[in-house]
C-alpha cells in the first residue's frame, strides 16, 4: 500500500535531529544497540550519537531493495513521540535479492556482525542468515528475514502488508504496518515494546473518539 505522503518521512527527519541533539554533548558510553536497556531502549547508546537512518534508506531505495522498516523507526513514522536510535529491518530472504542488500549495504560504509559480534564480509551470503547485526556511519541496527524465529508471528505476511511513505524527491521507505507493529511490540514484551504498543494502540482509540487504552 502507498501512502503518497512526505508526513511520515518528515516525522521520522524531526525525531533523527531530535535524537542527534540530544546526544550532542554527550560521553560515549561503549554501548551498541545490542547493549539496550530494555526500558530505555537505544536512546540511550551510542548508537543515537550522529543517528541519520535517511544514508542507508536511500542507499536501499537507489539499489531497489524491498526492506520493510520495523522497530521504533517504523513507531516514528506512525505518531510515536518516543525517540531511538537504530534502524530494524526485515526483508524477505529470498537469495536472488541479496546482491542488491549487500550492494546498499556497502555503498554506505556499514559493518556486519553476526548475533555473537563476530564480524562478517558485507557480502550477499551473510544476509542470507536470519540476522545481521549493522553499524554504518549513520545508524546501526538488526537486518532480518522471516527465518528468524519470530514464535507465532507471520512476519512474511508483514511484508506483504507493509505501507510506502514517498517523498517529494521519490525516496520510497517501506515500513511495517501500526497492527503489525502493535503484533511485534507484544510478542517480544519488553517494558518498553509494552509502552510502545499501548502508544500505538492509543492513536487507533483517538480516533475512534475513545479515550486512549493505558
Amino acid at each position: 500500500m502507498n501512502q503518497m505522503t512526505d508526513e511520515p518521512l518528515e516525522r521520522l527527519r524531526a525525531a533523527a535531529r531530535r535524537t542527534r541533539e540530544l546526544a550532542l554533548n554527550r560521553a560515549a558510553t561503549g554501548l551498541g544497540h545490542e547493549d539496550a536497556d530494555d526500558d530505555v531502549g537505544t536512546i540511550g547508546t551510542d548508537d543515537a550519537l550522529g543517528f541519520d537512518p535517511f544514508s542507508l534508506l536511500e542507499a536501499l531505495h537507489h539499489n531497489g531493495v524491498r526492506a520493510v522498516v520495523i522497530g521504533q523507526v517504523a513507531g516514528i513514522m506512525h505518531g510515536s513521540t518516543e525517540l531511538t536510535g537504530d534502524l530494524d529491518l526485515l526483508w524477505d530472504g529470498t537469495p536472488a535479492h541479496a546482491p542488491a542488500l549487500a550492494a546498499a549495504f556497502t555503498s554506505v560504509n556499514a559493518q556486519l556482525a553476526d548475533e555473537t559480534g563476530k564480524p562478517l564480509a558485507t557480502h550477499q551470503d551473510s544476509f542470507l542468515r536470519p540476522k545481521v547485526q549493522f553499524t554504518s556511519p549513520g545508524a546501526s541496527g538488526d537486518c532480518c528475514t522471516p527465518a528468524l524465529p519470530w514464535g507465532n508471528l507471520q512476519v512474511r505476511e508483514f511484508l506483504d502488508r507493509a505501507i510506502t511513505a514517498v517523498d517529494p524527491g521519490g525516496l520510497e521507505v517501506h515500513y511495517v504496518s501500526r497492527e503489525d507493529l502493535i503484533q511485534m511490540r507484544r510478542a517480544i514484551g519488553r517494558p518498553k515494546d509494552l509502552r510502545r504498543a499501548d502508544e500505538l494502540d492509543s492513536f487507533a482509540s483517538n480516533r475512534r473518539g475513545d479515550s486512549p487504552q493505558r
